[in-house]
């Protein structure tokens, strides 16, 4: 009897736990909000200065409309050698398109999908590993003491896509250490798998599955097949990504990340390889250890990014190897499976924030690519919480971090304020919208084409060195492909342009050159939008 009453008292504190932490997001989003006087349903990426949620908030919507983009999104008229995406994955959105396609596709959809992604993964995540209340507590903290949750959620960026997988990902390894089963695994094959298909460094999460595969493989005496099926299940994924890059996606300005450490050593020999190796390296790491003293002294964006990721790298590490001294300290007690459990996710995590952050070195700029060290940032949160902590100083330690650098130092708009919708905002662009609804016919054969396509000279400026308000661009019809163009492009081009639309900064050098040859559409004090005469 008393020890159903316990289990009882167990069961109801377990839910309690998962019923506070999956409303988390909602709530935090809510407070957020409200600082500004505002509600969820007044956020507006309308009024966002992120130009990337432009092209993903496009690209959707011809999803859902149309099945596909009828024009081609690109980059200087760049275009996939199949269909019409931009540079990056059509997987990366999908969770966006299954939205769109159940429930609408609004201004407001992404942010509502964010919600309910993360809102999900909370769920799950609780579910999963059955956190206690001090755990939850300290996840709560962790989680309010990272503002950039609420800002992603508050967005149309897939971020939270990525990292809404990835926290789903860990808690199933947790559970599946825990308990083992193979459906378990099969389905953290298939998250990895997805996650490399949306971005190519997440190829590093694989690594978990394959292990655990290989493990089992060898208390049957089979140690030779894991490892083999864990090779061409690394191999098939990488070629499905780069597959998927080559064919399905459109050139960017510049390689999406660089190779030139691997193609030196063919192109120009070993010693000048290993020369331009350990080159990279000490400049490029010379420069992130700069950024990263810059986050702390001015608020950097990238440097803060980079200072929450050495920070919670040095906690997983240390963490990571006491769970896993602890279960094998004691291999019989209750808990010994959950801290081995655990100590593998946290070493795996920590051997994952390694190999990214060689990756940003040696294969992308740093500033641009500091973003992406958010999704490895906030799947550290979640694995600390669960972590013993008896003195809470690693606690205090992460949290007086977090708070200098995403909070106190947080005083850029750009990277940190939520966009909220404005009256004069939304009148401008439903002018645009009916203006553009009526001129700008989608041609629906032969697609995707050139005739649906729009040019966006993105670093278009008027006389007074204003540059273009882009925004205008999310009135084009469903369907329109937009291509981000420099203006040098387009002036050295401009009588061999393919596209049959363009959008400049009023009074502008391009202004100037579309006058004299196109047919002016729409225009206001801001942008004019030209149908080419061809």
């Amino acid at each position: 009897m008393e020890k159903s009453k316990s289990d009882k008292r167990i069961k109801t504190s377990m839910w309690i736990c998962i019923a506070i932490l999956t409303m988390l997001p909602l709530v935090c989003c809510l407070i957020s909000c409200m600082m500004k006087g505002k509600g969820i349903l007044d956020v507006s990426i309308l009024n966002s200065e992120w130009n990337d949620e432009l092209f993903y908030f496009k690209q959707v919507e011809s999803i859902i409309h149309h099945g596909i983009p009828q024009g081609y999104f690109g980059f200087n008229e760049s275009h996939a050698a199949f269909l019409s995406f931009a540079a990056w994955s059509p997987v990366l959105v999908y969770p966006f398109v299954i939205f769109g396609k159940i429930f609408g596709w609004t201004y407001l959809s992404p942010i509502l999908c964010n919600l309910f992604l993360m809102m999900t993964a909370m769920f799950l995540f609780a579910f999963l590993t059955e956190p206690d209340y001090k755990q939850s507590g300290i996840l709560i903290l962790f989680y309010c003491l990272f503002p950039l949750f609420t800002r992603y959620i508050l967005s149309g960026m897939p971020e939270i896509i990525c990292i809404s997988h990835l926290i789903i990902f860990y808690a199933l390894a947790i559970n599946y250490g825990n308990k083992q089963h193979p459906v378990k695994l099969f389905f953290l094959f298939i998250l990895a798998g997805l996650l490399t298909i949306m971005r190519p460094y997440m190829i590093l999460f694989a690594l978990l599955p394959v292990y655990f595969l290989t493990r089992s493989m060898k208390k049957k005496g089979k140690t030779a097949i894991g490892i083999i099926v864990g090779i061409v299940y690394l191999l098939l994924i990488t070629a499905i990504y780069f597959a998927i890059n080559k064919y399905l996606g459109a050139e960017y300005f510049m390689p999406l990340f660089f190779t030139d450490f691997i193609t030196t050593f063919f192109t120009s020999g070993f010693g000048a390889g290993l020369k331009n190796l350990f080159s990279t390296l000490f400049w490029k790491g010379k420069d992130f250890f700069a950024y990263t003293l810059e986050g702390f002294r001015s608020g950097l964006a990238a440097g803060a990014f980079f200072g929450g990721f050495l920070t919670c790298f040095v906690l997983l590490i240390i963490k990571g190897i006491r769970e896993l001294s602890s279960g094998q300290k004691e291999p019989d007690s209750e808990n010994a499976s959950k801290s081995l459990s655990l100590g593998t996710c946290c070493i795996h995590l920590s051997i994952a924030f390694f190999g990214m952050f060689f990756a940003l070195i040696l294969m992308y700029k740093l500033t641009e690519g500091s973003k992406h060290f958010l999704t490895f940032i906030a799947v550290a949160l979640f694995l600390l919480s669960l972590c013993k902590t008896k003195y809470f100083r690693s606690v205090a330690l992460l949290g007086a971090v977090f708070v200098y650098l995403y909070t106190i130092k947080a005083t850029n708009p750009y990277d940190y304020a939520v966009p909220f919708k404005d009256e004069n905002t939304d009148a401008w662009i439903t002018e645009w919208e009916n203006a553009l609804q009526s001129s700008m016919p989608l041609q629906k054969e032969a697609t995707p084409n050139y005739e649906n396509v729009i040019l966006w000279v993105f670093d278009d400026t008027d006389q007074n060195g204003a540059f273009m308000r882009w925004q205008a661009l999310y009135a084009v019809p469903s369907g329109f492909g937009i291509s981000c163009c420099q203006k040098d492009y387009i002036i050295a081009h401009f009588d061999e342009l393919k596209s049959r639309y363009i959008a400049v900064a009023k009074e502008s050098e391009t202004d100037a050159l579309c006058k004299k040859s196109s047919e002016l559409i729409y225009s206001d004090e801001e942008v004019c939008v030209y149908r080419f005469n061809k």
